[in-house]
């Protein structure tokens, strides 16, 4: 997959390519990508990890520190989940394809989808008032 990407790559995050390799692979490929997958639970420090800290060895140290919610905090995987979830509900109500073929109605398409995207989610989203 990573083959398909010119440009460098900023981040990587997903639990389930908490492994080794990934981490080789993507180092080797984009020496510059900030590799940023959760580790598993049951993860451990490596046997280098004094000596030799991997990135991922630094990602459990941080976690030791400040737990795994801090984790998120300190390295921004909050705002990907967040990403990611707009995209999931983007593509729930308006779909995952554009109709349109050429590219300047394709960003017109899209300016409209997420207009109506937001005003749903304005109307759905409730009013606080204080009253005391």
């Amino acid at each position: 997959m990573l083959d398909q990407i010119d440009d460098p790559v900023a981040s990587t995050a997903d639990g389930a390519f908490d492994r080794d390799d990934v981490y080789t692979t993507v180092s080797a490929r984009h020496p510059g990508a900030a590799v940023i997958v959760p580790p598993r639970s049951s993860a451990v420090l490596s046997d280098t990890a004094e000596t030799a800290p991997t990135p991922r060895d630094r990602h459990l140290e941080i976690i030791a520190e400040c737990s795994r919610l801090g984790w998120r905090k300190a390295l921004g995987y909050n705002r990907r989940a967040l990403a990611e979830a707009d995209i999931a509900r983007f593509k729930r109500v308006i779909g995952d394809g554009l109709r349109s073929r050429t590219d300047g109605r394709r960003a017109t398409e899209v300016d409209i989808a997420v207009s109506v995207l937001n005003r749903m989610l304005e109307l759905g989203r409730p009013e606080y008032v204080r009253i005391a």
